[in-house]
This record gives C-alpha cells, sequence and structure tokens, in this order.
C-alpha cells in the first residue's frame, strides 16, 4: 500500500524537476547555500510536485487504464481509492506550502503552489484532453522550480530566472512529443490530441526543431545575461548541437525507436546543461 502512495507521486519525474532547482540556486547565490535551505527547498518541490502528479493521476484514472504506459498505475489497478489519493495529494499540497514557506519565503511557496494550480487546472483538467497544444502550455508548470529556486534563495525574481524558465518551457515540447511519438497509438485510443496524434510526421518534426533550436538559443542566452564563463557555455553550445542535430535526424527519419533515444538524450541534455551551469558558478 506505501508503494502505491510513492508511485501516485512519480518520484523519477519529480527528480528532473529538482535536478534544475539546486543549480538555479547556485546561480543565485552565487555559491553554494546553505545545506539547510537546499533541504528544504527540495522537501517543499518534491512534496508539492508529488502532489501535483498524484492529482493528475486521480483526474486521468478514466484514460490511464486504456494506454500500456500507464496501466499499472494505481488507481487503475485499484490498489488505492480514487478519495484517499485525492484526500493524500492534498495534504502533500498543505504540507508543501507550510514547508516552503516557514524554511524559505512566501514567495517561494507561492511560486509552488502556482505550478501545482496551473498544472492541474490549465493542463489535465482544461488542455491535455481539448488542444494539441496541451504540453505547450501546460509544460510551463513543470518550468517552475527554477523560480521557486532563486526566490527560495533571494526572496525575490530577476532576468536570469526567468530565462532559465523558458530554457525549460521551450525544452519541455521537443521532449515530450519525442515520447508522444512512440505511444501516439495509446494515446489516439485515450482521446488525448497529442500533436503526434492529430499532425502528419513533417509538421510535428518541424515544430520540434522550432522548439529545440529556441531551446539552444535561450540556453546560450543565460550566457550573457548570467555572466557564465567556458564551462557552460561550450558544454551548451555542444549539447545544444547534439540535441537539434538529432531532432532534424529524427524528422528526416522518423521511427520509434529514434524517438526514443531523443527523448533519452533529452534528459540527458537538462540534466548536464545544469550540471555544467552549477560547476561554472563554482570554478569562475
Amino acid at each position: 500500500m506505501l508503494g502505491g502512495y510513492v508511485a501516485l507521486m512519480k518520484l523519477r519525474v519529480v527528480e528532473l524537476l529538482l535536478i534544475t532547482t539546486v543549480p538555479t540556486m547556485v546561480l543565485a547565490e552565487g555559491g553554494w547555500p546553505s545545506f539547510s535551505l537546499i533541504l528544504i527547498t527540495l522537501v517543499g518541490g518534491t512534496l508539492a510536485a508529488g502532489g501535483a502528479n498524484a492529482i493528475n493521476m486521480y483526474i486521468d484514472r478514466d484514460i490511464d487504464g486504456l494506454m500500456e504506459r500507464t496501466k499499472n498505475r494505481p488507481l487503475v489497478t485499484g490498489l488505492i481509492a480514487p478519495r484517499n489519493a485525492l484526500v493524500f495529494a492534498v495534504a502533500l499540497e498543505i504540507v508543501a506550502f507550510a514547508v516552503l514557506w516557514a524554511g524559505t519565503n512566501l514567495l517561494a511557496a507561492c511560486l509552488c503552489m502556482s505550478a501545482t494550480l496551473f498544472y492541474v487546472f490549465v493542463y489535465s483538467i482544461w488542455l491535455k484532453r481539448t488542444s494539441k497544444q496541451n504540453i505547450v502550455v501546460g509544460g510551463a508548470a513543470g518550468a517552475v522550480p527554477v523560480l521557486v529556486g532563486w526566490a527560495a534563495v533571494t526572496n525575490s525574481l530577476a532576468w536570469e530566472p526567468w530565462l532559465l524558465f523558458l530554457v525549460i518551457f521551450l525544452w519541455t515540447p521537443p521532449h515530450f512529443w519525442a515520447l508522444a511519438i512512440r505511444h501516439s497509438d495509446e494515446y489516439r485510443a485515450a482521446g488525448v490530441p497529442m500533436l503526434p496524434v492529430v499532425e502528419s510526421e513533417k509538421k510535428v518534426a518541424s515544430a520540434m526543431t522550432t522548439y529545440c533550436a529556441a531551446t539552444v538559443v535561450a540556453s546560450l542566452a543565460l550566457i550573457w545575461v548570467a555572466d557564465l564563463g567556458p564551462v557552460y557555455a561550450v558544454t551548451a553550445a555542444v549539447l545544444g548541437a547534439l540535441f537539434l542535430g538529432g531532432t532534424i535526424a529524427l524528422g528526416r527519419s522518423p521511427s520509434a525507436a529514434g524517438s526514443m533515444r531523443l527523448f533519452s538524450f533529452s534528459i540527458t541534455y537538462l540534466s548536464v546543461l545544469f550540471v555544467a551551469l552549477t560547476v561554472d558558478v563554482l570554478v569562475r
């Protein structure tokens, strides 16, 4: 039963959100923030993101059973009752807000809750089943952790976190569409209009390439905005070239296997980019 509640939180997805938070805190501080501040921010962020994921599973329990990728989720198998899952999710959000407010500041707590509200009401309830732009708009929720991390350190916002927000926002569509290409039949069966379900391969490839190129431009712009050095600059340039090249290659020769390779690389891209950001700040 405990494992079922942990599964509701989708902690593997949360990992990627937290990977972007700590480097942003390092950039805001100009070095390592206090361990306690990092820990509190990560705990609060994990609880909030986990609660949002659990609410998403509550909302999508009718279609999760139709897709191979999601058919073993605890609300589909009956391991956890829907009402219990919703109560658990709301409790996580309340605790997350309290932890962040008490341990960081009200701005960070409110930003974190805004991500949950946006993910639940704008993406999960409104856009996911009605618009092919669902993940484009809804992906903004996954970019908010960088704002939370910056606010936790400075109790304010600046151009740097907003540019990092833009990097993640632009990265999300090609990242998720690569996965959606592989599972397009399942999304079609569930009636979810992901772009690869409703548009031709050519249009999907064009859209992915556009967003990927914009991601690379935004990541390079951070060099000047945040006054970063060669560690980040070289990493961003090389990773960006590989990401863009992989996206273009998938468009020229689309396949399920190729889309999953690009999906996996997109995760590596974002992770290594933020690691390079951390290293650059610490060695300069």
